[in-house]
């Protein structure tokens, strides 16, 4: 497999992504919908990392599985190198299968049980291309051996393996038919923490040598530092924060990044922020809070954030959606 171009050229690119599900209200009572994605935007660049993260619920993995179109976005649009994939096209669908594809969380639940791992890495091959039983064997070998296990791994079964060898396969199962995209779910939130390290080297690894670019969906902010090139903080289906790993890290704005990051472990005195604590529970995508999303548990909200829904808009060096955040630098009103 040839590295991909790194240029900073843009891969994928997501405009005004929404993914809702239809919810019956009960008898005689109307229904109601779940706004899991609610226009989520961002541009992805040849080679870089964008992190997503935030509480569960927020729609981290509602968002995975429509970049990978496991589920059709209710509306929005995604565009690979310009084509619009989310579009019901058997080419295009072909072409979105072979450039865009997915790491589960749980590796002991994505691979299938009763299939040897040579069966497993072969069969993206056997569906999508047409090389004979010897040309698939050899390319699944071979990646075998790029993840870092041995060739008498090859005719065993899933249950046989640790943990981590277990998500070295998933990885070898999505590059298998060379993609450019990985969309890693929550990829080694099951893993023990030294099994972990190695797993996100072997992933630094081939993005060098690949040329890939990830989505790397996790809530474990050490993890996004250690690994993202740009981050996205989203909240109850939407985005409220993004920029570069640097910005986020560096100076959070938004009032749920801050919180977010004072909840991580530092070891170093120095580094640690002062505790914010939210108060209450994240609120039913059902029925959620009229105004900001995070206005029930937000440390510094305003008589505003309850009658109006901030827009994402470019403040200090990234992009926030906070009436809170405009105020103190004094962005003009939208």
């Amino acid at each position: 497999m040839l590295p991909t171009d790194t240029s900073g050229a843009s891969v994928l690119q997501a405009i005004d992504l929404k993914r809702h599900y239809a919810v019956d209200g009960g008898f005689l009572k109307p229904g109601k919908s779940v706004k899991a994605l609610d226009g989520v935007s961002f541009t992805l660049q040849a080679g870089r990392t964008l992190a997503v993260v935030g509480e569960s619920g927020c729609g981290k993995s509602t968002l995975a599985r429509v970049l990978t179109m496991i589920e059709p976005p209710t509306a929005g649009q995604l565009l690979y190198r310009g084509q619009d994939v989310s579009r019901a096209d058997p080419a295009l669908a072909k072409l979105r299968r072979r450039k865009i594809q997915i790491i589960f969380q749980n590796p002991y639940a994505s691979l299938n049980p009763r299939k040897r791992i040579g069966d497993i890495l072969e069969e993206p091959l056997l569906i999508n291309t047409d090389l004979d039983a010897r040309a698939r064997r050899a390319r699944g070998q071979a990646m075998m051996e790029r993840v870092g296990l041995r060739p008498e791994h090859y005719s065993r079964y899933p249950h046989m393996f640790s943990g981590g060898q277990r998500q070295r396969i998933a990885i070898a199962r999505g590059l298998m038919l060379d993609p450019e995209i990985l969309v890693a779910d929550e990829a080694v939130s099951a893993l023990d923490v030294s099994v972990r390290a190695q797993v996100l080297n072997l992933m630094q690894d081939l993005q060098r040598d690949l040329g890939l670019s990830y989505v790397f969906i996790s809530h474990d902010l050490s993890v996004i530092e250690h690994l993202a090139d740009e981050v996205m903080v989203m909240y109850l289906g939407r985005v409220v924060e993004q920029g570069s790993k640097e910005a986020i890290f560096g100076q959070p704005l938004h009032p749920y990044t801050q919180a977010l990051l004072s909840a991580t472990p530092r070891l170093n005195d120095a580094a640690r922020r002062e505790r914010i604590k939210l108060s209450g529970e994240l609120p039913s995508p059902l029925d959620p809070p009229p105004g900001c999303p995070f206005s029930s548990r937000c440390h510094r909200v305003m008589p505003v954030c309850r009658e109006r829904l901030p827009v994402l808009r470019q403040q200090g060096g990234r992009q926030v959606a906070c009436f809170a955040v405009e105020q103190d630098l004094g962005t003009p009103p939208a």
